[in-house]
């Protein structure tokens, strides 16, 4: 029961996102201000017991909704291990973020991400594998490169912290990220 409530959760957010993104894009301003990030990048997760770092890629939506703010949406993949690989934690995040543009390069905020985990545990493990969605808040920013008039470079970092309660997501109060993000992407002007 607790599952299908967190997915309502979730899809109820996903659609909010979807609508405010679409009614956006439809304004004329917003249209010239299309941008689409593939990137690559490395992620951490501050346990001590995890593996050095892993690299993770994925792809972005960006646009303007005003002149010093900018929405964007991705969708990435990474994979951590533990335990000398007796546990691997793949996630699917989906994120949505506001990032304030005071400069035309430089660009900072947070957003929501939802973040589908898997627990693959090993076989010598005996212990079955299970999925769950996570609710993520994440802080960070970037600075865009422009290389030519539709092509640029996107080089972001973020704070992840991962919330307890799916329904009762809260900003944190105190810097404990469960991972951070650094990743460089090929911006494409649409």
């Amino acid at each position: 029961m607790q599952d299908s409530r967190r997915f309502a959760f979730a899809r109820r957010h996903v659609a909010v996102l979807l609508a405010v993104t679409l009614l956006s894009a439809a304004s004329p301003a917003v249209v010239r201000a299309v941008e689409l990030i593939p990137f690559l990048g490395t992620t951490k997760s501050t346990d001590t017991n995890a593996p050095d770092a892993q690299g993770y890629g994925g792809l972005a939506l960006r646009f303007g909704l005003l002149p010093i703010l900018k929405a964007e949406g991705a969708i990435s993949y990474r994979q951590d291990s533990f335990g000398n690989g007796d546990l691997k934690v793949k996630q699917w995040p989906v994120t949505a973020s506001l990032w304030l543009v005071p400069m035309p390069w430089f660009y900072a905020g947070g957003g929501l991400g939802w973040y589908r985990t898997t627990l693959d545990f090993s076989d010598a493990t005996q212990i079955d594998d299970s999925t769950d969605m996570q609710v993520a808040v994440h802080l960070g920013g970037g600075v865009e490169v422009p290389l030519s008039p539709k092509f640029g470079l996107d080089l972001n970092g973020r704070y992840i912290f991962m919330q307890k309660d799916n329904n009762n997501v809260q900003l944190p109060t105190t810097f404990d990220p469960g991972f951070w993000s650094v990743a460089l992407g090929l911006v494409i002007k649409l």
